[in-house]
């Protein structure tokens, strides 16, 4: 679980990095300009740039939602206390990467339009009433986060419904909200538990390897020229990257897994799970498959042959 997510979030280290120094230069080129015919000419890079933001930030979280639905395989074989190598988990998860996709794109460019709606009508609203649609616009706002989260979390399931039980995007979005159903409350709680408590573990972690960073910055140039500065930038993001890649990838492959295990769960309380993951286990049946597949489903049990 950890060397998939390393990938991801190496990437996705490599893209901000990449796109933070880029910043940075146009906001020193903005900072030196000495006319309005040179800020005009610095302004469509630096967009471009902050449209590569954006795009990096879509792209990690179509990515993120493509493997939470992969990692399901290890946690649900851990279930039964079977171990996964790497090369086994995307076996077993690879002839589900299509319908991954699909939810991953969905969920992404659903989430995409529905602020983009948002923020068109607050704008509209400004337009229109002037500072007195603030008092709309403000709760639109809140309102507009509420259900987003709402959403999102009786959505949260879907990637470890399609791996796991081998559904569509559809049947995997279908079967996420069914679950979650009346344990909305208890969900947002752990959910809210285990991500304050990475975000406080990122940030020891994280801000002593930035303040270091700095340190080396001020104590190998303290005076630095325009040059010196630049590659010193460089250095400190590119340490502060690959902080943030293993940082970033033990926080995922943690909240993955409990997002799988609150999966495991729903379907121990709904659809009796637990008492065919015991038969599973007594009989060691399916020892290479996935526990909680289409086989071990009320009725549909494998038995194996005498």
């Amino acid at each position: 679980m950890f060397g998939s997510a390393l990938i991801v979030q190496a990437l996705g280290a490599v893209l901000i990095g990449v796109v933070t120094v880029g910043m940075l230069q146009m906001t020193v080129a903005l900072e030196s300009a000495g006319s309005r015919s040179e800020v005009n000419d610095i302004m469509g890079p630096f967009l471009a740039v902050m449209a590569g933001v954006l795009g990096v930030s879509v792209l990690l979280g179509f990515l993120g939602s493509v493997l939470q639905g992969v990692l399901a395989v290890p946690v649900a074989r851990s279930v039964l206390n079977r171990r996964t190598g790497f090369k086994q988990m995307w076996k077993l998860a690879g002839k589900r990467v299509l319908p991954l996709l699909g939810v991953a794109a969905l969920l992404t460019f659903g989430g995409i339009l529905a602020a983009a709606a948002v923020v068109g009508i607050a704008v509209l609203l400004f337009t229109a009433m002037g500072p007195g649609a603030f008092l709309i616009v403000l709760p639109l706002g809140l309102g507009s986060v509420v259900v987003f989260l709402w959403i999102g979390l009786k959505l949260m399931l879907a990637p470890a419904v399609i791996v796991v039980e081998q559904t569509g995007v559809y049947d995997g979005l279908l079967r996420s909200w069914q679950l979650t159903r009346n344990n909305w409350w208890r969900i947002f709680g752990i959910t809210l538990v285990v991500t304050i408590m990475l975000w406080i573990i990122a940030q020891v972690v994280q801000i002593p390897a930035s303040l270091a960073a700095g340190l080396i910055s001020e104590t190998v140039a303290p005076h630095p020229d325009t040059e010196t500065a630049a590659s010193m930038l460089v250095i400190t993001t590119v340490i502060s990257a690959l902080v943030q890649a293993l940082v970033g990838s033990v926080t995922f492959a943690f909240q993955s897994s409990v997002s799988a295990l609150l999966y495991m769960d729903l379907r121990m309380r709904r659809d009796g799970l637990d008492v065919e993951l015991m038969r599973m286990l007594e009989t060691g049946s399916n020892p290479d498959g996935v526990p909680g597949g289409p086989s071990a489903q009320p009725g549909t049990t494998t038995w194996p042959s005498v």
